[in-house]
């Protein structure tokens, strides 16, 4: 074999494993990509998540004023019941007194 036939045969080869190492970091390359929209997908998923989470905590935080509100309102209306009973007995000591 002559010195340009082995010089040949060997930029063949490295030819033949570039081509090798290119198809490699291809396959890899769109393994990568596939993971990143994979990833990119999850991220939505969860913000939309995030944000369905939080209008159920207004929706909660909201339910939890009214329903204080509503034991404050019953409440007030006991203790204004207590008062107007308190003030019956009043009127009633005094019509006894005349």
């Amino acid at each position: 074999m002559t010195e340009s036939e082995k010089a040949l045969a060997t930029f063949q080869t490295r030819v033949r494993q570039l081509l090798l190492r290119f198809q490699e970091l291809k396959k890899e390359n769109s393994d990568l990509y596939a993971m990143v929209e994979k990833n990119e997908q999850d991220i939505k998923s969860l913000q939309a998540k995030i944000q369905q989470d939080e209008r159920d905590y207004q929706s909660l935080k909201m339910a939890k004023m009214i329903e204080i509100t509503d034991s404050d309102l019953q409440g007030a209306k006991d203790r204004l019941a207590k008062l107007i009973r308190d003030v019956n007995k009043c009127i009633a000591i005094l019509s006894n007194e005349e």
